[in-house]
């Protein structure tokens, strides 16, 4: 877990709805400063089975504080608990709770950029995409009468189509080709292997929400991911071409990076991550 001591100002295990123990998020603003901030919504990854909203990977993200953000770290029900698409309907309801209380928390919620690796760079970009349907709203999560768009995105290594990650994995020599297994991350997180539910992967993965005015995407992923094939974030790059310019849209292979790799949390390239934010959300 993440040491979070150092940070003066912040709201911990604030609940953003009531279904489950586990819809809650925690709040970090910067030192001074009356806001509102814009708002760096960080979602952590796990393969939707695992992980913590206070894990060693928001670190990085906290140094966004220091350049006038706030940053709201969501933690969402995992697969053990509930299955696709209550993930999904977690971050939305997330980001509609921030705009509901921004004033209180001295949160922009105009400014709302998601960001995530691996499982959280998935719903981030779910985000990005889904913000204009209504095919995951729940009046039970509340807050409906707002928005849940997001202003930017940035996605680190994300699965994006489950069903061609096991032949892109063949094709690169790497990793192994597990992800059709009825014990794989993306079987446990739709609840049924795979390949015997096309329709909801494809529900579940974002191409079938792509639309114009979408938000500008950051995506970062390792030419050597063993676990998350680069080519998914090739062929997403690929799809948001046809709806996002070269101004709103920046892709980077890094080379000699695996999955999670130390390599995307360096000073450099979370410098690198903190331009793209700022130049789209201020």
């Amino acid at each position: 877990m993440a040491d979070v001591s150092f940070v003066a100002r912040k709201f911990l295990d604030v609940p953003y709805a009531s279904i489950s123990p586990s819809q809650k998020l925690d709040i970090y603003l910067p030192e001074q400063g009356e806001g509102p901030f814009p708002v760096l919504m960080v979602i952590h990854g796990g393969g939707f089975m695992i992980g913590d909203k206070r894990d060693v990977h928001l670190l990085p993200f906290l140094g966004a504080l220091g350049l006038g953000f706030a940053v709201v770290s969501v933690e969402y029900r995992l697969s053990r608990e509930a299955i696709f698409p209550a993930a999904v309907q977690d971050v939305k309801t997330a980001v509609r709770w921030v705009r509901a209380k921004q004033e209180k928390y001295s949160l922009d919620g105009s400014r709302i950029a998601a960001c995530g690796g691996s499982a959280g760079g998935n719903l981030a970009v779910m985000l990005g995409v889904t913000g204009n349907t209504s095919a995951f709203d729940d009046q039970v999560l509340g807050n409906l009468d707002f928005s849940s768009e997001v202003q930017a995105v940035v996605d680190w290594f994300g699965p994006v189509d489950f069903l061609h990650m096991d032949e892109q994995i063949l094709q690169n020599g790497i990793g192994v080709p597990d992800h059709n297994e009825p014990f794989s991350p993306e079987s446990q997180y739709l609840g049924a292997p795979i390949q015997s539910v096309p329709e909801k992967v494809e529900q579940a993965n974002p191409y079938l929400y792509l639309h114009a005015g979408l938000p500008p995407f950051f995506i970062q992923h390792g030419d050597i991911d063993p676990l998350v094939p680069v080519q998914q974030s090739i062929a997403l790059h690929n799809a948001l071409q046809q709806y996002l310019g070269p101004d709103q849209l920046q892709f980077e292979i890094i080379p000699g990076a695996e999955h999670g790799d130390p390599k995307f949390e360096t000073t450099e390239n979370m410098a690198k991550v903190f331009k793209f934010l700022r130049a789209h959300l201020f």
